[in-house]
């Protein structure tokens, strides 16, 4: 029998990342077997995964180790950042154990190319009928992450089950990732992450907290990748994939940052000389 691993970060960096470093999240469903077996799904997966820099991969069912050495052999690409430091985070507070379904593997990483140098990725993959508490007890991990680490940078992101039934509008009040506005939501309420046309639902989220790393992304970048659509598929080529599409965003490189700060001060120069 297949088993459920833990959610998986791939750092999968080209060169073209000078320009950008796509972050991606992605829930490919029951990514087994017969997922691996079925070419067609297997090359779109490739494809949705190239277009990243850094993906997080949900769902992989793999009790025989096959598919990541399989995607990393499709994937041979330049790094362009490394890791700093990783942990598994253990729910053991007193009074709410086992909040998680599936404990975070929270990663720091350090990126040079970039307008932000490092952050933390703390991803989560809920169960949805305790979704509510779970994306609560984020707020926790970020917590223990900054009495660990000297890190002001977070980007919180995964199939959180995040909508419909599973966080009705009455719940968000019992979330502090919500309440708190220093956490910055990327993907809104409104947004549709499922690939069924009868239903939409925002499950799949990307949450920020680090006034660096939120000035650092790249404007309208933050998005819902709809591969049925650019790849054109049926619906039901698109659910041999997955029921679920990519969230993702841009951070901006450093060199854009720097000459984006230039031309700001260019304009005020000029107009100063007008005036």
């Amino acid at each position: 029998m297949s088993r459920e691993l833990a959610p998986l970060l791939l750092l999968l960096l080209s060169i073209h990342s000078a320009l950008a470093l796509r972050i991606c999240s992605f829930n490919v469903r029951s990514f087994g077997e017969s997922k691996q077996e079925d070419q067609n799904a297997m090359d779109v997966i490739v494809k949705i995964i190239k277009r990243c820099d850094i993906i997080l991969v949900m769902e992989i069912k793999d009790s025989n180790n096959r598919i990541c050495p399989i995607l990393m052999e499709k994937l041979n690409r330049e790094k362009l950042v490394s890791v700093k430091r990783s942990y598994h985070y253990h729910d053991y507070q007193d009074g709410d154990e086992d909040v998680f379904s599936r404990e975070p593997f929270v990663v720091w990483f350090q990126s040079p190319h970039t307008a932000v140098k490092d952050f933390v990725i703390i991803p989560l993959h809920t169960t949805p009928e305790t979704s509510v508490r779970e994306i609560d007890e984020l707020v926790e991990v970020y917590m223990d992450v900054k009495h660990r680490w000297k890190a002001e940078n977070f980007i919180f992101m995964g199939d959180f089950n995040a909508g419909c039934s599973y966080v009705p509008k009455k719940a968000w009040k019992n979330i502090r990732l919500r309440t708190d506005p220093r956490f910055v939501w990327l993907i809104g309420d409104q947004e549709d992450t499922t690939v069924k046309k009868s239903t939409n639902c925002a499950y799949d989220r990307i949450v920020l907290r680090g006034q660096e790393i939120v000035s650092s992304v790249v404007p309208k970048s933050n998005s819902v990748f709809d591969f049925q659509k650019a790849y054109k598929l049926t619906e039901e080529e698109a659910l041999d994939v997955s029921d679920h599409f990519p969230v993702e965003f841009k951070l901006q490189s450093s060199r854009a940052f720097t000459n984006s700060k230039k031309f700001v001060t260019l304009r005020k120069k000029t107009k100063s000389k007008r005036s």
